[in-house]
């Protein structure tokens, strides 16, 4: 297949996509064990669904920023290699479902074309930089946070400290103190603050919080620097990467994400470590660019009527319009300005009504549309006088349903009807509560407090830990029989003080009661909180059990009937099954293929050498090492786990092998000699000749092996989903 690329599509795109392309070909010849051919396209935003052969593509929107342009181009790409539906995610990006791996190229060259990004979208990398929606109109900002998020995206795309991570890695950046962004749920959150120096100038910076994390084991971030200054946020971040990249778990991938580690060694101690790799940072300061686009495109002509004056001149003040003018729609910080939010049900949008929606774009706001953390979008830079003209436009397309982001707005994962570890429906039970409160609790659209998210699973994409009350799919046995369940949690998102909170489980039962739940949990809360309680102080007061005493009718199963086994949106017997590929087992040669990552690796360093950027082949010189070093201890049957782990064990079992190498040193003083110097040429240049040498004998000890001992066993590789 020849890809014909636009002028528009960069080198390094073009690259990608090539090799991707070459990848598909080499993988279905069978010359590529999966397991390596998956992490392959994982971190091209290429992930395998439920379904068989047929691949979700995720594309990377950094701080869900896209233009009219590009929403028309995923549409057209979703119409072209998909089913036509935009799903747009909690991580402001955007997925296309049932796509054929072999189109995946082809695909992600059109999206190129329009500056669109798959890479590191998913895989053990840094992932899509997300950031409140509100950045830059918000009117409690001490500063657009834009800037900021889009510079922490560009730096660490492609940069080789975070392309083989043990795990993925999260990052989020809010525009206030309010944390719209959830930064206490990220591997690494920013809340901008500002400081004076002594004359009176304005210093930006941020809290940062490191070792937060949703999934079954779910840990709220701890404050890393009360203030950190703008241009030590980026090196700070390339500093804890590296050290979760060396100390990380590699092994059990439940406990691989960051918050294990720092639960682990403690945050003193994972700081002091932060603090150790500073000699080696490409960058000790980074000054944050200007933004590569105009932040705002606006349209002439500012208004000065509020949003009070924009109510009270509506024809009913108990309209649909009047209702949508109060929840949807709010004053920037540019006076005279407001942006329009969409909600939007599941997250879903099918391509003909992007389409409309970005002529709606082009008519009436910025350029410059924001995809949300709840799923919905937003719209800047709106006139007032356009207001009714918009809510018009916005309500043939479906899109103009009050009460964004509020408890009547779910936010929902897609659950079983693509995802491999989806236990029960997603998307049916939340049509089913949405559709409830609306005719029961009409008035909920107006309560900003309390959030409701729902996953498939535990592992929380739909972030239901993170959530006032939140519901995760699950399983119930009764007998001989199985039901779909929900497991609920209350008490997660935000307390009345504003404190990021993590819900505790309360009980599980069977999903066909969740609308009882949820009706039972709302109306207890209407009669018994007190005013102006905020629904976790609430929580708190009352307690656990509680909460556990006024469901736990609901959860008998004793009083369950025929449709308790049939989940929401489904007819037949409800059946726990986890689909197949991302999930599949594999028969491969472990050292072959660790062997063939280390010459890879090696490649690249060169490469870096050539180009002249020596701390990116220092430290795919690094990998080099840890990769070889891993294969042996495979060779010999010793585990291996994290790579300051593999360094150490290589260096008891192989050391006296490598001698030569180190020059009087350990093996283990040779590796990490990669934080005590600074990524000088020379440097460079002496640690990538090492790793030569290195990668040279590594490879001649394999044949030695090989012809002694003949041909190795295959190992059956199990790997777990990636979400």
């Amino acid at each position: 297949m020849s890809i014909p690329f636009s002028p528009n599509v960069s080198e390094a795109a073009r690259r990608d996509i090539l090799e991707l392309e070459s990848k598909i070909s080499v993988f279905r010849s069978g010359d590529v064990p999966e397991e390596a051919f998956r992490k392959f396209r994982l971190a091209r935003g290429v992930y395998g669904q439920r379904q068989p052969g047929v691949q979700m593509i995720r594309i990377k929107l950094p701080y869900g920023r896209i233009t009219a342009d590009q929403l028309v181009r995923i549409a057209d790409c979703s119409d072209k290699y998909a089913t036509g539906n935009l799903h747009a995610t909690t991580r402001q990006d955007i997925q296309l479902h049932f796509v054929k791996l072999a189109d995946s190229p082809a695909l992600w060259a059109e999206l190129e074309d329009a500056h669109i990004t798959l890479r590191e979208a998913c895989g053990n990398t840094v992932r899509n930089v997300t950031a409140s929606a509100r950045a830059g109109i918000d009117p409690e900002e001490p500063f657009d946070v834009t800037p900021h998020a889009h510079a922490i995206f560009d730096y660490f795309l492609r940069n080789p400290i975070c392309q083989d991570m043990g795990r993925k890695f999260k990052i989020a950046v809010s525009s206030s103190e309010k944390d719209s962004a959830y930064a206490f749920m990220h591997d690494v959150g920013l809340i901008p603050l500002v400081r004076y120096a002594e004359d009176g100038t304005p210093i930006h910076g941020f809290k940062v919080l490191v070792g937060g994390g949703l999934g079954a084991q779910p840990l709220l971030a701890q404050v890393a620097h009360e203030f950190l200054e703008e241009q030590f946020v980026i090196p700070f971040i390339e500093a804890v990467i590296r050290v979760f990249d060396r100390y990380g778990e590699r092994v059990r991938r439940h406990k691989a994400r960051m918050k294990f580690l720092l639960a682990d060694i403690g945050l003193e101690e994972f700081l002091k470590r932060v603090e150790e790799e500073q000699k080696a940072l490409k960058n000790k300061e980074y000054t944050i660019p200007t933004l590569p686009f105009p932040i705002s495109e606006v349209k002439a002509g500012e208004s000065t009527l509020t949003k009070e004056d924009l109510i009270a001149a509506a024809p009913d003040l108990n309209s649909p319009y009047t209702h949508w003018l109060k929840t949807n729609v709010f004053e920037q910080k540019q006076k005279g300005w407001y942006a329009v939010q969409l909600r939007v049900l599941l997250g879903d949008m099918h391509s003909s009504t992007a389409r409309q929606l970005a002529e709606i774009v082009r008519e009436y706001a910025a350029d410059d549309i924001r995809v949300t953390v709840n799923q919905g979008y937003i719209l800047r830079f709106v006139k007032a006088d356009d207001l009714p003209a918009i809510y018009d436009r916005l309500q043939a397309l479906g899109l103009a349903e009050p009460g964004f982001d509020t408890t009547a707005d779910i936010t929902t994962c897609p659950g079983t009807d693509t995802c491999n570890l989806a236990i029960s429906s997603s998307y049916g039970i939340t049509r089913v509560l949405e559709t409830m409160m609306k005719e029961e609790f009409p008035d909920i659209i107006y309560n900003n407090d309390i959030k409701i998210k729902i996953s498939g699973c535990m592992n929380g994409c739909g972030q239901h830990s993170a959530s006032n009350i939140g519901f995760h799919g699950s399983s119930i046995k009764n007998g001989k029989f199985v039901l779909p369940a929900l497991q609920v949690l209350l008490g997660g998102g935000f307390n009345g003080a504003g404190e990021g909170m993590m819900g505790d489980k309360v009980i599980k039962l069977p999903t066909k009661r969740g609308p009882a739940a949820l009706r039972t949990l709302l109306l207890d809360y209407e009669t018994n909180a007190y005013e102006g309680e905020y629904y976790n102080d609430y929580f708190l007061r009352q307690g656990n059990k509680y909460f556990y005493s006024m469901l736990k009718p609901l959860a008998d199963l004793t009083t369950v009937v025929s449709s308790d086994y049939v989940d929401w949106d489904h007819e037949e017997p409800f059946q726990t099954e986890v689909g197949v590929g991302e999930c599949a087992s594999v028969l491969i040669d472990l050292v072959a293929t660790t062997i063939i990552e280390a010459n890879d690796k090696l490649a690249w360093a060169n490469e870096n050498l050539e180009k002249a950027i020596w701390a990116d082949a220092i430290y795919h010189a690094y990998n080099v090492f840890v990769t070889g070093a891993k294969a042996l201890l495979v060779s010999k049957g010793i585990p291996t786990n994290t790579q300051y782990g593999i360094v150490r064990d290589f260096d008891e079992h192989f050391g006296a092998d490598f001698s030569d190498l180190s020059e009087g040193a350990s093996f283990k003083e040779l590796v990490f000699s990669i934080n005590k110097n600074e990524p000088t040429e020379a440097f460079a240049r002496e640690f990538v000749a090492k790793a030569t040498r290195f990668v040279e004998k590594v490879n001649a000890i394999r044949r030695q092996q090989l012809e002694s001992e003949g041909e190795p066993e295959l190992a059956l590789v199990e790997f777990g989903k990636d979400s």
